[in-house]
């Protein structure tokens, strides 16, 4: 018997594979393999010249990292075609050749400095340490803070015309614009797609660069250059160029990175948060000042809801922004990324249809909520990629819990079930780089919404969202790390729960009917061992709660029939003979 099942589990993966087409490409891509897994990313330094007139970029990225052992690996550099890298130059350090029968000063010094040699399959280089060209031994005069402090690294230098975005943010790359003026207006929306669109990296999200980033991005001297976290320095090139530089100190995902090239103005303030003054910036197109000063005051009304629920900003040190862009809107970590028009709602409709979502700016409201579940709380794979957006639409609601009322926000996120199509399951295929449904909008969102009732204690909910924000503050995490730490926070056991709506497209349905002159009920359209109390509404209009299996139990005299509180995401079926 067990041979015959691991042959259908065998058969079953085979056929899901081969259905979805992936690829060696898809793997690379994907996975932490061993062109990735023995290295990890401590700093990315980048240069990036953007060329408007030709649309083309150059430059260069200095990948500081920690190693166990070199011997025999090789790295895994991801650039996407048509970009090129033209060399890799790895430096591992000076290394001092104690000669007992020299002076110290005379000791020969060998440079770990070598180019390494390129293998290219796709989007992926291989920079093998076999066949490179390491720098030859020479003596010079070396102090003990020549060879302290330093962290290896290598350099890669690229160059190219990238990917123009399709549809960004959706189908991403470069965006290259035009604003109302006529002046060049020039981003970057890279989510899914990889930041490999454009600059050479390790895109890998479970692998963030530990101390941040440096970004130089040199354009036009006409135009303003935004990117994450703080400005450093800005360099007049004397050629009609100037080379604006940015600094993250924390951790950030690779697709957050992100330049923002135009006729920029800026305003800001500072809110008084749960770690003391933040500073809150706001960068728009000049034309557009006067409607960003009206319409931007969502986002310290965000920053007090969201800190209420989530816990602390995690980027006090970087600052918040908000950048105008040529497109609707990504959560670049500390420069959020705005398009929706300096208007109410999703480019002014109501997502949910309760009304409830005219009242904000969704893209202010949803993308600032990623900094807490997408960049404070990262996950590894795309493939769980529920975490990022499931937590944030339902961070929809409790913005609108927050100012207008439970019952508001219960109204929000009911109302947004209607999105949900439930045609696959949520949770994408692993280690290929695969997301999964759309449905990790909605449908995550009413899981966590349904849960939440479950637990039957908001002071108990609220700790958990925010203990999450705070134990995994600043990591990459897997699903089931969430998953296990809402099990234990909550004191109950959701596995059959997340598997119900992660994994399936089955809704569960609680039949019931009357036998023998008794109501009784039972879970429909589940998975093994779905056993999820419910809350039902009685005769006379009072909750009961009601703990269904997958047999039939008998109802409390109290109810004639089954009618579920709205905020449980299931449906319910009479069944009758």
């Amino acid at each position: 018997m067990k041979k015959i099942s691991t042959l259908c589990l065998s058969l079953i993966i085979i056929f899901f594979a081969q259905a979805q087409n992936f690829t060696r490409a898809d793997t690379l891509r994907g996975s932490d393999g061993e062109g990735r897994n023995w290295w990890d990313i401590v700093h990315y330094d980048l240069h990036v010249k953007f060329n408007i007139e030709d649309s083309t970029i150059s430059g260069y990225n200095v990948i500081r990292f920690n190693y166990e052992n070199i011997n025999g690996k090789y790295f895994q550099i991801d650039l996407q075609e048509p970009l090129v890298i033209d060399s890799v130059i790895l430096d591992l350090g000076l290394r001092i050749m104690r000669r007992p029968d020299l002076p110290s000063d005379r000791w020969p010094v060998v440079s770990q400095r070598r180019k390494l040699r390129l293998v290219q399959e796709g989007n992926a280089w291989f920079a093998m340490m076999e066949g490179s060209t390491p720098e030859p031994k020479r003596r010079i005069v070396v102090k003990p803070e020549d060879t302290t402090g330093f962290v290896p690294n290598i350099t890669v230098y690229y160059h190219g015309k990238p990917r123009i975005a399709r549809q960004p943010p959706w189908d991403g790359g470069v965006i290259w614009k035009k604003d109302n003026n006529g002046n060049p207006w020039v981003t970057v929306a890279c989510q899914g797609l990889g930041a490999s669109v454009w600059y050479p990296c390790k895109d890998y999200q479970g692998d963030e660069p530990d101390k941040g980033a440096t970004m130089h991005f040199t354009a036009p001297d006409s135009l303003m250059i935004v990117s994450n976290g703080r400005m450093k320095d800005s360099v007049n090139n004397g050629d009609g160029t100037h080379t604006i530089s940015w600094e993250v100190v924390n951790p950030i995902n690779n697709y957050n990175i992100s330049p923002y090239i135009g006729k920029y103005t800026h305003f800001g303030e500072v809110y008084d948060g749960e770690e003391g003054p933040l500073t809150m910036d706001y960068w728009v197109l000049d034309y557009n000042v006067e409607k960003a000063k009206s319409q931007f005051a969502d986002a310290p009304r965000m920053m007090k809801a969201f800190e209420y629920w989530f816990g602390p900003y995690a980027f006090y040190a970087d600052g918040y922004k908000l950048v105008e862009a040529p497109h609707l809107g990504m959560e670049h970590q500390s420069a959020v990324a705005y398009g929706n028009r300096f208007a109410n709602g999703y480019l002014g409709r109501d997502l949910s249809g309760s009304g409830w979502g005219m009242k904000w700016d969704f893209i202010i409201i949803h993308e600032s909520g990623h900094e807490w579940f997408g960049n404070n709380i990262t996950t590894k794979d795309i493939a769980d990629m529920w975490v990022h957006e499931g937590f944030t639409n339902y961070s929809e609601a409790l913005f609108t819990e927050y100012y207008y009322g439970k019952e508001a926000g219960s109204d929000y996120v009911v109302g947004i079930r209607k999105n949900i199509a439930n045609r696959k399951p949520i949770v994408g295929f692993y280690g290929v780089n695969n997301e999964g449904s759309g449905d990790m909008y909605y449908k995550g969102a009413n899981m966590i919404h349904t849960i939440r009732q479950i637990i039957d204690n908001d002071e108990k909910f609220r700790a958990i969202l925010r203990g999450l924000n705070q134990e995994f503050r600043r990591q990459t995490v897997t699903g089931k790390q969430v998953q296990d730490y809402i099990n234990r926070e909550s004191g109950m056991d959701f596995t059959a729960v997340f598997k119900q709506y992660l994994k399936t497209i089955d809704i569960p349905v609680l039949e019931y009917k009357n036998e023998n002159g008794k109501l009784v009920y039972r879970w429909a359209n589940v998975v093994e061992g779905f056993a999820m109390p419910v809350k039902v509404i009685n005769d006379s209009g009072a909750p009961v709660w009601l703990y269904p299996t997958s047999e039939f139990s008998v109802a409390p005299k109290v109810l004639s029939t089954i009618k579920v509180d709205r905020n449980f995401y299931v449906f319910t079926k009479e069944l009758t003979d």
